[in-house]
């Protein structure tokens, strides 16, 4: 059934609602079988083999209930969490809105999830040799007394578990967290996590704000060269507010879907700018169809990521991108995704 015509079903509920009944749907999807590599689309970063370019981005999958089966709807890779190392509820309903006028979506969610114990048993169970991408984003607690040591902490649970692990820094709902993104501090924090990684060899990936300055990006891209981090994921949500027309543009917390698509874009290229071709980078924000994610990755995306496109764009989304991806690589005779990374920088 086409999303189009179901769409109103779920946007007549509240919009945390009507995702955890989406969650609950996709777990009665069967287990597709593995996600064959495209030879058009499929390139290795950071030392993985990516089928095709267009990943999940964390936040939809808190718990890894479903990420094992995202790609019979058309995923390279998906990325669940944000997990953190204890159980914590997040913060108060309601915390999430559809700004169904502008394509958006606004977040307070709060890191909201059962703790990583929990989820490591759960993603252990359904891991398997040659079974899809699977990253998993780490975070600290809201009332940790040593955030850093909180990451320390989920890398050691969860490296043995994922493909790739996100340090999470740049979510704007949990009080502070951003102050981790400050040169000082991020240096104790990449030290600290790639210390726990110790001899492991799962990539290691940070995930930042698009709320930066150019000094704060030249510092960010100084101290992942520094500390080796595997892949910078460009970006997270944003504070701030371009102009908006939904009643509820005044709401609180991280604003995701078109509006953030502009602000992204440029610090994707502020980044390529910063760190040429040294490390690989994910281009997150306001992706919703291929001629967004051709340009994300001209700009110098190595892969993508999406997920308030989903609201709106339905399940398929990434199916129907990567079909669009491949129709400009023949326009433009290109034969491999990864000949176009960057191009335009």
């Amino acid at each position: 059934m086409p999303y189009r015509l179901i769409r109103p079903l779920f946007f007549a509920l509240e919009a945390e609602r009507a995702h955890h009944l989406s969650i609950r749907l996709l777990r009665l999807m069967p287990t597709p079988a593995p996600l064959a590599p495209d030879s058009a689309l499929a390139q290795t970063v950071a030392g993985i083999a990516f089928p095709n370019p267009v990943g999940l981005a964390a936040g939809y999958d808190k718990e890894g209930l479903v990420a094992h089966k995202m790609h019979g709807l058309g995923f390279g890779f998906s990325e669940l969490g944000t997990l953190t190392p204890l159980p914590q509820p997040g913060n108060a309903l309601p915390r999430l809105f559809r700004l169904v006028e502008d394509r958006a979506v606004i977040n307070r969610m709060g890191f909201n999830n059962g703790g990583q114990a929990a989820a490591a048993e759960r993603i252990a169970k359904r891991k398997r040799p040659g079974g899809p991408i699977i990253g998993i984003n780490i975070g600290a607690n809201k009332d940790a007394a040593d955030r850093i040591a909180d990451y320390a902490t989920g890398v050691t649970c969860m490296a043995p578990l994922a493909d790739y692990l996100t340090v999470n820094i740049s979510s704007p709902n949990t009080p502070g967290l951003r102050a981790l993104q400050d040169r000082a501090a991020l240096d104790q924090l990449l030290g600290a996590v790639m210390a726990a990684r110790g001899s492991g060899k799962t990539p290691i990936f940070l995930k930042v704000a698009p709320d930066l300055e150019p000094a704060d990006v030249e510092d960010i891209a100084a101290a992942c060269i520094d500390h080796r981090i595997d892949a910078l994921i460009v970006s997270n949500t944003t504070i701030s507010r371009p102009s908006l027309h939904s009643p509820h543009a005044g709401e609180a917390g991280g604003l995701s879907g078109a509006p953030l698509h502009d602000m992204a874009l440029q610090r994707l290229r502020d980044f390529r700018r910063a760190l040429g071709t040294r490390l690989p980078l994910i281009g997150v924000g306001g992706i919703a169809n291929a001629e967004q994610a051709y340009a994300r990755i001209r700009a110098g995306a190595s892969l993508i990521q999406l997920y308030s496109a989903l609201v709106y764009e339905g399940p398929y989304l990434a199916k129907r991108i990567n079909a669009g991806l491949k129709m400009l690589m023949a326009r433009d005779g290109v034969k491999n995704i990864g000949e176009i990374v960057g191009i335009d920088a």
